[in-house]
């Protein structure tokens, strides 16, 4: 069985498959990128298919698991390196790969994850929620203020 490697890179983890995806392979992948995730922090990974010609529907459902798997621990995917033969196959086959964002490369992946972490800073910034939560609430969620009269 072979192993795909995980590199962290920056705030990142990239996965570039270069061997044919067998369920043992693919199983392995879920767990190793599962467990880098948790390990490392990282809340974005970028998933390379560039070297595979054919994409069939056992691999497209586990690009859509791993990037399930990805959001319920905080990171957001790419797919990137997508040949337009593989496009056609996974629109012919029905697969959407919900959740999964695609790049046409590698730098762009990294360019669209920079900008989705900068727009979810810029919009924690933004909204003090918290603030706004007391203010209609009170001090104590449970028992909201009165208003006087």
């Amino acid at each position: 069985m072979h192993r795909v490697p995980v590199l962290k890179i920056g705030d990142l983890l990239l996965v570039s498959i270069q061997v044919d995806m067998e369920d043992q392979t693919a199983l392995a992948l879920q767990q190793d990128l599962s467990d880098r995730i948790v390990q490392s922090g990282c809340h974005g990974v970028i998933i390379d298919i560039t070297a595979m010609d054919i994409v069939d529907s056992f691999v497209g459902r586990m690009l859509s698991t791993i990037a399930a798997i990805a959001r319920v621990l905080d990171a957001e995917t790419v797919v990137v390196g997508m040949r337009p033969a593989v496009a056609i196959t996974l629109v012919e086959l029905g697969l959407s790969l919900n959740g999964i964002r695609t790049a046409l490369n590698v730098e762009r992946g990294m360019e669209l994850l920079a900008r989705s972490r900068q727009d979810d800073a810029d919009h924690v910034r933004g909204s003090d929620s918290d603030t706004a939560w007391m203010l209609a609430l009170g001090p104590d969620p449970d028992h909201p203020t009165a208003t006087a009269s």
